[in-house]
């Protein structure tokens, strides 16, 4: 095995878009993506009022969220194989048309259950759009200084999607009808679907290679229960039968799932792809910070609108320094810290600023203003996750071969979305645990005391987010090898774009 990434070399047939072409594939998978990401949080801000559009109550709620999670988590491994093998541009293609399709049906639900269709519908594209939009980039881009560049950009989009959906969620649920948070989805659409057209070049099929029917059974299940697990924790507390049993038979179908990937003729995850030490401390990297962010989006959301008043549009444009010190993160630690000193100290720096960012945020009360308590820790939060984002997400996928780069980029996708899933279930719990506790022997009824229990409760949620991050920090510091990445050109796959 080699000691770091191997570099991708790349040959251009006759006819083939010029180089500066890349650019314009950049925008357009980062069109793509900002798409699949910002849905996770603009759909959220919109719910009250979908509620009670539509009727339906408080514990059906959360099928709103958990129907796109299901679907989209489930999937995405199955997305990314047939992404590699059925051509990466008719994936993302085919991804997008039908994610706006299922946008526009949710759009125009008239019924609690039309809503859920879509919201699956677009789970279920989504699981064909994002690892096909990453194995694009990571073929698209494959000198080492482009790569960086692109990657910084395309990770600070994937950090900042659910900061910058909150801000378009609460604009268009303000001034026009909490449909359109659907709707604007066909916007995007339009402009990736066009540019993806012109722009992609199609790739041929290996008709040797077959799909994995075991494996993806198995490891669809399996991450379906993992998913489905964490969302009936959320719902139902820890101690339920049901989240265990679910969580259980996850473990089991995994462990079978990896069983059956050494022995398949054509496995669905080569384990080739995980074994790497740096591309697997990207895996783990992206997973924590996967779970350590919800403590920012959440529950300084709730804060600022629930106990400071905030309208859903200066909730947005309060998180956007955190949107701009993310990007500047992402772009410089791909781009220059990366190269000169490599994963290990610039992924840790990043746990350990987000760890103390939301320590930072622990302090927050009812008197707090915004330009001195709350702008501070939201800055170092973004600079933090962007110095963990886009190197991750870079040295999680670079070195594959091209014919493994769907699958790599959909385990990409599904750790974020794992660790999403046990963010949220996790902080809701300890957050409302928080709150129950603080209300013992105290009036209920007093606004007050439940002004003070609901900083308690985002206290807690910070102080579990920042021990994600602390985490993350020491297995970065453990598990990235020491120094720079150094290409191995032995090793370096000769990638037709």
């Amino acid at each position: 095995m080699p000691n770091a990434p191997a570099e991708i070399t790349t040959s251009l047939p006759s006819g083939q878009k010029s180089p500066s072409h890349r650019w314009w594939i950049l925008a357009v998978i980062g069109v793509a993506q900002l798409m699949v990401v910002l849905d996770a949080t603009i759909v959220n801000i919109a719910m009250p009022s979908a509620q009670q559009d539509l009727g339906f109550s408080n514990g059906d709620r959360q099928w709103v969220v958990t129907a796109y999670a299901l679907a989209f988590g489930s999937l995405l491994l199955l997305g990314g194989r047939i992404a590699d093998l059925f051509g990466r541009k008719m994936t993302f293609l085919v991804g997008l048309v039908g994610f706006a399709g299922a946008s526009a049906l949710g759009g125009a639900a008239g019924s609690f259950e039309m809503l859920i269709a879509a919201r699956a519908g677009q789970g279920m594209f989504g699981a064909l759009l994002a690892p096909a939009a990453l194995s694009l980039l990571n073929t698209t881009f494959t000198d080492p200084k482009e790569r960086a560049k692109a990657f910084g950009i395309y990770g600070a989009i994937a950090g900042s999607g659910g900061a910058i959906g909150l801000l378009l969620g609460g604009v268009l649920t303000e001034y026009l009808d909490w449909r359109w948070t659907l709707y604007v989805n066909l916007a995007f659409a339009v402009v990736a679907v066009t540019g993806g057209a012109l722009l992609l070049q199609r790739t041929t099929r290996d008709k040797n290679v077959k799909i994995d029917i075991p494996g993806a059974v198995l490891v669809t299940s399996g991450l379906f229960c993992v998913v489905y697990g964490f969302s009936n924790a959320e719902s139902h507390g820890w101690s339920s039968p049901a989240t265990w049993g679910l969580l259980l038979a996850s473990a089991v179908l995994l462990v079978a799932f990896t069983w059956w990937q050494t022995r398949s003729p054509h496995p669905l995850l080569p384990l080739r792809i995980l074994l790497d030490r740096n591309r697997g401390a990207s895996f783990i990297a992206l997973l924590i910070s996967g779970a350590g962010m919800f403590g920012v989006f959440l529950f300084l959301t709730y804060y600022l609108q629930l106990s400071l008043g905030y309208t859903p549009v200066k909730t947005g444009l309060a998180f956007l320094p955190m949107v701009a010190g993310l990007m500047t993160a992402a772009i410089l630690a791909t781009s220059k810290f990366i190269p000169r000193l490599g994963p290990r100290p610039v992924v840790s720096l990043g746990m350990g600023l987000a760890a103390g960012a939301l320590v930072w945020l622990t302090a927050l009360d009812l008197n707090s203003s915004y330009l001195t308590h709350i702008l501070p820790p939201l800055v170092l939060t973004g600079l933090g996750i962007g110095l963990v984002m886009a190197p991750s997400m870079s040295l999680a996928t670079a070195g594959v071969g091209a014919e493994d780069a769907g699958v790599a980029s959909a385990t990409v996708n599904t750790m974020q979305q794992i660790g999403g899933s046990l963010g949220t279930a996790l902080l809701n719990t300890l957050a409302a645990s928080a709150a129950t506790d603080y209300l013992v022997g105290k009036n209920p009824k007093d606004p007050a005391v439940l002004a003070q229990a609901s900083l308690e409760s985002y206290s807690t949620a910070y102080w579990w987010s920042a021990a994600f991050f602390a985490v993350g920090l020491i297995t970065s510091g453990v598990l990235y090898r020491r120094g720079v990445p150094v290409a191995d050109p032995d090793a370096a796959p000769v990638v037709h774009m």
